[in-house]
Formats: C-alpha cells, structure tokens, sequence
C-alpha cells in the first residue's frame, strides 16, 4: 500500500484506467469476433457491414490509447484483405 497521498491517488487512477482498458478491449475483441463470423459464413454483405463498425471500435480504442496505431493498422488491414477475399 502506498504512504503518501499521491501515491494512493496513483493507485485510484491506475485501476480506473485498468477497467476502462479492459472494457474497451473486450468491446474491440467481441467486434472482430463478430466479423470473423461473417467471413467463415462466407457472408459478404454482413462482413462489410461488420468491418465498418469493427474500424470504428478500433480507431476510438486507439484515440483512447489502448492500442498503438500500427497495431490497429495492421488488424484493419488484415480484416479487410479477408473481407476482400470473399
């Protein structure tokens, strides 16, 4: 446990930041998820549909700074050539 009282507000923010991290990145997960579904399905109006918003819930999780930039770039750009492949 922290002494001094900075120190306790460090450990408040951190774990406020921890849940917030989680929650975004379980959201970002389920998305993709949901698209891979489509691509399996071989549905390509639902898997456009489905990238759309996948790339939406990846750019606010990098304007969150969950993820870095390149890291989401490469994952759209992956999602996509699999979207393109149907």
């Amino acid at each position: 446990m922290a002494h001094t009282k900075s120190g306790r507000k460090r450990i408040r923010t951190a774990e406020r930041n921890r849940v917030r991290n989680q929650a975004v990145k379980s959201r970002t997960k389920t998305m993709v998820k949901k698209l891979l579904t489509a691509i399996e399905a071989k549905d390509a109006e639902a898997a456009k549909a489905a990238l759309s918003v996948t790339y939406k819930e990846l750019d606010k999780a990098v304007t969150k700074g969950v993820f870095k930039k390149n890291t989401v770039s490469r994952k759209k750009a992956r999602l996509a050539a699999a979207v393109n492949a149907l």
